[in-house]
């Protein structure tokens, strides 16, 4: 729902931490879940470490709404599964989180968040949703060549996207 961004990226930036670039991460130099790349993208030139380490909530706001919360539609998702489709969008990309929710929910995994998606989406048990989800999300993990580097980060990471959506539902 639209009132729930500003919380939302809350709990995203928590979990994303701060400034890295650690030798075994694809994504490389990462500042706020902002991947050198994907920063580079949205300002449309090249930035240097300094720029990198620079990075404010603030000025990576406006980017994490337009290119992952608006990708999944987080303004029309049912509360808690905004969140979770924001969190997932952020950390493996609109496609995969559109096509992840479609297969939780048995819809054909297209990758659109069309009107019959969305209408599964909120006819479905939001409890149960919610599980299916987070399941699908630790399948895809696991099955990652880094899971050995990165894994107990990633699941803690849903379990407690898991607790954060659950409450929302309440």
């Amino acid at each position: 729902m639209k009132e729930n961004f500003d919380d939302a990226l809350k709990a995203i930036l928590k979990h994303e931490g701060g400034f890295v670039n650690h030798p075994k991460d694809p994504g490389g130099m990462t500042n706020l879940g902002v991947t050198k790349k994907v920063w580079e993208e949205w300002v449309g030139h090249p930035v240097d470490e300094k720029a990198m380490r620079a990075l404010t909530p603030e000025t990576v706001g406006p980017m994490y709404k337009k290119k992952y919360w608006d990708a999944v539609k987080g303004d029309e998702m049912p509360d808690g599964l905004d969140y979770l489709m924001f969190d997932f969008a952020v950390n493996a990309g609109p496609g995969r989180a559109i096509k992840t929710m479609q297969k939780a929910i048995g819809a054909a995994p297209d990758g659109a968040i069309g009107p019959k998606t969305m209408a599964a989406l909120k006819a479905a048990n939001q409890s149960e949703l919610v599980a299916k989800f987070s399941a699908e999300k630790e399948a895809f993990y696991r099955s990652l060549p880094t899971f050995a580097t990165f894994g107990k980060g990633w699941l803690r990471r849903v379990a407690e996207a898991k607790t954060h959506a659950e409450s929302m539902l309440a």
